[in-house]
């Protein structure tokens, strides 16, 4: 009975860590009631918009921890100067600076789609830093990405990613 239940056990924790994956580089204790900020997510998926999605998420799951971040509005522009990710993270943290905030997320979404097949599984993957904006160093980052089961809603998915990566920033 004992061999059943251990391996039980230990088919659950290798199904769960099949569907999810991190990495993270352990950074400075950060103070919850410092100025902070989110920047934009650079869109690296085939979704369109998968960025502003996956910020929007990602400012209440900080809100969530105790963090009120204000989150950087991306200003009116042609398609062109849209499309020129550098230009936009420059201007959104020249924005950070003279907005005195202490620090900012920022990152990208590498992927933000249902997979094909029958199942139509979500899968997301994202990688976010955190950047002190008066100096620009990065002060902790990490990556995680996780594929759903077939009723989970993307944003779900989302969620539960943006969740695991904000507990691992060691907030104090």
């Amino acid at each position: 009975m004992q061999a059943i239940r251990c391996l039980t056990v230990a088919v659950i924790a290798l199904l769960a860590a099949g569907c999810s994956s991190f990495t993270s580089e352990k950074g400075a204790t950060l103070p919850r009631n410092a100025q902070w900020g989110v920047l934009p997510l650079v869109n690296y998926s085939q979704a369109p918009q998968a960025g502003e999605r996956a910020e929007q998420i990602l400012v209440s799951v900080l809100a969530g921890e105790g963090v009120r971040a204000h989150a950087y509005a991306v200003p009116a522009a042609s398609a062109a100067q849209l499309l020129d990710e550098q230009d936009v993270q420059g201007k959104a943290l020249e924005w950070a600076r003279q907005q005195n905030l202490a620090y900012v997320v920022t990152g990208s979404v590498e992927e933000w789609q249902y997979k094909n097949g029958l199942d139509g599984e979500p899968a997301v993957g994202v990688s976010l830093r955190v950047i002190e904006p008066a100096s620009g160093r990065v002060l902790w980052s990490s990556s995680g990405a996780r594929a759903g089961w077939s009723r989970e809603s993307l944003a779900g998915a989302a969620q539960k990613v943006l969740r695991e990566l904000v507990d691992d920033m060691r907030l104090e």
